[in-house]
């Protein structure tokens, strides 16, 4: 199984990134918080899951161990699939879907796309007690290695990435400024811990 790839980031697109690794390139399927870390022509280090169906093998990447161990948790709920497990993920990080689940906080779990009253309750009830040792996970940046502290707009134009990240999702520039204003001072914040609450943000006015 591959369970880590790095090298230079040749191409990203709205749920993906493909790393070239040895001359060979990977197309992986990642959460808009992790894509939002990475940039085209620099050096990434994911960690990645393989998913194999019938029809199709697709490779997963993630920053760090707590959301790939997540990842695969969020599929043992009936009704979840890997695509949907990472629509969860862009949303919410480890540490706020284990305290959501802790809770019984079903209108979060409601914030990610493609999750219902019904599921979220499901979720709330099925994975109770599976993600408790992510209360304080860490949240790790994709990038150079799972030792980084930082996202990569951590220093830089955070702004600036985390609207450049809502408009190739889908969303209009005037919906990236209106929620990059809510949000107030965010630079040298880390860019994909933004992007999350700005997805939070603008996912319940859908």
């Amino acid at each position: 199984m591959i369970a880590s790839l790095r090298g230079t980031v040749i191409d990203k697109g709205l749920d993906s990134v493909v790393i070239e690794c040895a001359g060979v390139g990977y197309l992986c399927q990642a959460t808009a918080p992790t894509l939002a870390t990475l940039a085209r022509g620099e050096e990434a280090f994911v960690l990645t899951t393989l998913v194999v169906r019938e029809d199709s093998q697709t490779l997963f990447a993630f920053p760090d161990v707590p959301s790939r161990e997540v990842f695969g948790l969020l599929q043992s709920v009936s009704g979840v699939g890997a695509r949907l497990a990472m629509g969860v993920m862009s949303v919410l990080n480890p540490a706020e879907l284990s305290r959501a689940v802790a809770d019984g906080d079903v209108k979060a779990l409601q914030r990610a796309p493609g999750v219902g009253k019904r599921l979220a309750e499901r979720m709330a009830v099925d994975l109770k007690g599976k993600l408790d040792g992510y209360a304080a996970a860490p949240v790790a940046a994709a990038g150079h290695g799972p030792d980084v502290a930082g996202g990569a707009g951590a220093a830089g134009d955070t702004g600036r990435q985390v609207a450049e990240a809502l408009t190739g999702l889908g969303f209009t520039e005037r919906d990236a400024d209106n929620v990059l204003r809510e949000l107030g001072d965010i630079e040298g914040q880390d860019t994909a811990a933004v992007l999350r609450q700005a997805l939070a943000r603008l996912g319940g006015r859908r």
